[in-house]
Order: structure tokens, then sequence, then C-alpha cells
């Protein structure tokens, strides 16, 4: 997930920036839709100096509307209420990192994925913490970002250990340098960029083993629309199948990461 990295939308019923740009050539018949990103997750989506809309996500989605000849707005969106305001008709489609999950899979219509991730601990260099198990934390204060995957599988099979939750990356990845927390959950390639690529990230490295867990965490990042919007879902995946058959995906992937998140 980093930049004007903290950007969250404070009004649950809106958002607070928008980036409308024709994506679709000049073509009338193109159907307009909004697509709503959370703005706080780099390198994924987030907000730069200029308060532009940047990242992983926010490329793929712009690619994804050159191909399938729509005409896009990117809303800023309050992550906690992005399932309901969906379905609200507040905005068409999510494409910002959301794991595909049986819980979510209950609510939403999801293309095919577009890039997979495990999930994983995060620690300081040099901390003392054995190991992940439920024995090794029950001690310790696990932080987690509400509302998440990683959120849902803490609170299951790390029932017995202290768990703070935080309103979006950003904000735990600071609980852990400072240390109001112990320990982190967080998908392995969002926290790449802050580990890899921040003075402060420096402080921290990856404990234990990759954590897969498909009830959880699904089976990768999916664009998520409303069940009824069937012909939005065909063109996003048909969309998709020739983003990653020519030269796009890959461009974007490059650069972004310096290795194939397929």
């Amino acid at each position: 997930m980093k930049i004007l990295r903290v950007f969250m939308c404070l009004m649950s019923l809106g958002c607070l920036f928008t980036a409308s740009v024709s994506l679709a050539g000049e073509n009338s018949d193109s159907k307009s839709i909004k697509i709503a990103v959370e703005g706080a997750f780099p390198p994924f989506n987030y907000v730069d100096s200029n308060k532009q809309l940047q990242g992983f996500d926010v490329d793929i989605g712009r690619a994804l509307c050159k191909v399938a000849n729509l005409k896009c707005e990117f809303v800023v969106q309050e992550w906690t209420t992005m399932i309901p305001d969906l379905l609200a008709d507040r905005f068409d489609a999510i494409v910002s990192s959301m794991s595909m999950s049986a819980e979510r899979r209950k609510s939403v219509a999801f293309t095919q994925k577009y890039y997979d991730s495990p999930s994983v601990f995060i620690v300081k260099k040099g901390s003392d913490i054995a190991g992940t198990s439920i024995e090794d934390l029950k001690k310790l204060r696990l932080g987690v970002t509400a509302a998440t995957s990683q959120e849902a599988y803490a609170r299951r099979f790390y029932a017995g250990v202290s768990t703070a939750e935080f309103h979006a990356s950003p904000d735990l990845y600071k609980a852990l340098v400072d240390g109001s927390v112990d320990i982190i959950i967080e998908d392995k390639l969002a926290i790449y960029d802050w580990l890899a690529n921040t003075k402060a990230g420096s402080c921290c490295e990856y404990k234990g083993s990759d954590i897969k867990n498909t009830e959880y965490f699904g089976d990768g990042a999916g664009i998520a629309v409303r069940p009824s919007d069937t012909e939005l879902l065909k063109k996003l995946n048909s969309a998709l199948e020739v983003i990653e058959a020519d030269d796009t995906y890959d461009t974007i992937n490059a650069k972004y990461f310096p290795f194939s998140i397929r």
C-alpha cells in the first residue's frame, strides 16, 4: 500500500475528492461510470502532493476504462462504507485492492482477479517476538486496519490477543513505528513499498510465513460491482483480458513493483 499518503474521507455519505477525466475517447456512446478508491493505500491508491490520484489500482482502472470504452470518474471513498455505498448507487465499481472474500461475495459481484497477494505479519527489526502463533502474541498488542480482511482474520484466529484497530494503513504503520502496537498484520504487497522505500519503514520487517486463507483473503483482489450490473462486469472482465494479453498490465506492474504480482 505511499506522497501525501494519509488521505481519508471524513464524511460517511460522500467523498472529499473526485478526479474526472474522459478515458474513452470521443465516442458519444461511451457509458459514464464512477469508480471508487480509498486513496490511502499506497502504492495501490493514494493522493499525491498535487492532490491527484495515483497508484496501481488507479492506473489499472484507467487502462480498463480506455479498453472498455467507458467514461470514468474516480472518487475517493471511505473504506469502511465502500460496499454499502456501492449498493446504494453512489458509484458503480470499486477498484481498490479489495480481496474477494467469501463474505464480500455475498454482497457484490467480482471480476476475475487482477492481482494476488498474501497477508503477513510485520514487526520492528530486532524484535524478540519468537513467532506468530497465538501463544507467541498473547501478551502483545496486535494492530489491524478496520473493516479489512486482515481484521476479520485476526478476530477469528487471534481472539485471545489484544487487538487495536486503525482507520487506514498509514495510521497502522505509524502505530508500529511509535510502539503503540507490537506487531501488525497487513497485505504483503501493500506494505512492501513502505518497508522498501520509506525512511519510516526501514525500521521494520516481515515476520513469519505468508498467510493464505481463501475464506478471508479470497483468491486475489478483484473489482467489485453491484450483482445486477452484469453488462459492466462483462466489460471489465473483457478489458482485463485485453490488458493482460498485451503489455499494458505488465507496464503498470513494473511501475510499482520489481516483480510480477499476477
